[in-house]
C-alpha cells in the first residue's frame, strides 16, 4: 500500500513533534511529508548535532525542548529508547494542550503504559500506545526512509482512557505512512514480541559476543560467509535501544529464553547420543515450518 498525496490544503497533522529523530522518528516524518499530511515539524532530542543534521536533511523545521514542543504540537511521537520515556512523559505533561495527542513507537508496551500513567497523570487520556513493526540496523537521521512503513504492520494498544477520536487519528496517521494497523492488548503484544523480535535480537547479540571472544576470532570473522552475515545482521542494531527493550520486557523475554534453552538442550542431547533420527526430525520440522511460513494478514489479529 502506497501513501497517497492529500488533496486538502490542511494536512492531517498541522504541527508534529517527534522526540527522537533517528530511523523510526525520521522515517515517520519523511513518510508523512511524502503523503502531504504534515505541516510544521518540531524535532526534540538530547543531541544538538543530531537535531542539526535532521534539520539540514529537511526532516525537521526546527529543534525545541520537550516542554516547548508539548505546548505547540497537535501530535507528539515519542521515538526514543523506551528507557528514556519516563523522563519525557514527566517533562511534557504540564505543558500539553488539551487537544494534543501523544503516541509512542516503543517495542514494549506494558512498561511504557505504566510509565505513562505515572508521568502523564491526569493527561493519560491523551496517550495512545503504539509500536511500528519496522526497523533496520542503520541508525540516525540519515537512515530515515519514507518507504520504511509501507506494507508493514503497526500495533495499537489503546488504554481504557484513550479517547476514541485520538485512537482513530493515530490509526489514520500510520495508514498514511503505508502501514496496516492492528490492535492488541499490551500483555499479548509483549508476549508475542518477546518471542519473534526480542529473543532473535538477544541470540544474535549473544552469538556475536561468543565469536568475538574466541582466541581465533579474527580468523573466524575473515572466513565467515552469507549464513553468518544473515544471522548476525541484527546484532548491528542500537545497543542502547535493545538494552532498554530487554530490561523492560524482562519477564516475557526470560520465559522465551528458558524455552529456547530447553530446545538447545534437546539438540545437544541428540548430538551427544548420536541420535541421527531425532536430529533429522528436529531439523526437518524446523525446515518445514520455515519454508511454509507466510505472514498472516494483519486483519486476522484485530482486537486480540
Amino acid at each position: 500500500m502506497h501513501a497517497m498525496k492529500t488533496t486538502s490544503s490542511q494536512p492531517l497533522i498541522p504541527v508534529l513533534a517527534v522526540v527522537g529523530v533517528g530511523l523510526i522518528g525520521g522515517s515517520f516524518i519523511s513518510a508523512l511529508r511524502h503523503a502531504g499530511q504534515v505541516g510544521h515539524v518540531i524535532g526534540v532530542g538530547r543531541n544538538a548535532q543530531t537535531l542539526a543534521r535532521a534539520q539540514a536533511l529537511g526532516l525537521i523545521d526546527e529543534a525545541a525542548s520537550p516542554e516547548d514542543a508539548a505546548a505547540r504540537a497537535d501530535l507528539i511521537l515519542l521515538a526514543t529508547p523506551v528507557g528514556a520515556l519516563p523522563a519525557v512523559f514527566a517533562a511534557i505533561a504540564p505543558h500539553l494542550r488539551p487537544g494534543t495527542v501523544v503516541t509512542d513507537a516503543g517495542s514494549t508496551k506494558q512498561d511504557v503504559i505504566a510509565a505513562a500513567y505515572k508521568g502523564l497523570g491526569a493527561r493519560i487520556d491523551q496517550f495512545v500506545p503504539a509500536h511500528p513493526i519496522a526497523g533496520s540496523d542503520r541508525q540516525g537521521p540519515e537512515a530515515a526512509d519514507a518507504a520504511l512503513y509501507r506494507g508493514r504492520t503497526v500495533i495499537l494498544a489503546p488504554l481504557a482512557e484513550s479517547r476514541p477520536a485520538d485512537v482513530e487519528l493515530v490509526r489514520s496517521v500510520w495508514r498514511h505512512c503505508g502501514a496496516a494497523v492492528v490492535q492488541l492488548t499490551a500483555e499479548t503484544h509483549d508476549a508475542v514480541f518477546a518471542s519473534v523480535s526480542h529473543l532473535p535480537h538477544l541470540l544474535a547479540f549473544a552469538y556475536m559476543n561468543q565469536v568475538a571472544a574466541a582466541p581465533d576470532a579474527a580468523t573466524r570473522l575473515a572466513l565467515a560467509g552469507s549464513g553468518f552475515r544473515d544471522f548476525t545482521r541484527i546484532a548491528g542494531s542500537s545497543p542502547e535501544m535493545w538494552r532498554d527493550i530487554f530490561i523492560s520486557n524482562r519477564p516475557a523475554l526470560l520465559a522465551e529464553l528458558e524455552q529456547v534453552q530447553a530446545m538447545l538442550d534437546t539438540y545437544r542431547d541428540a548430538l551427544l547420543t548420536d541420535d541421527v533420527a531425532r536430529l533429522e526430525g528436529l531439523l526437518g520440522n524446523a525446515s518445514d515450518t520455515r519454508r511454509t511460513w507466510l505472514p498472516v494478514a494483519p486483519t486476522d489479529f484485530l482486537d486480540l
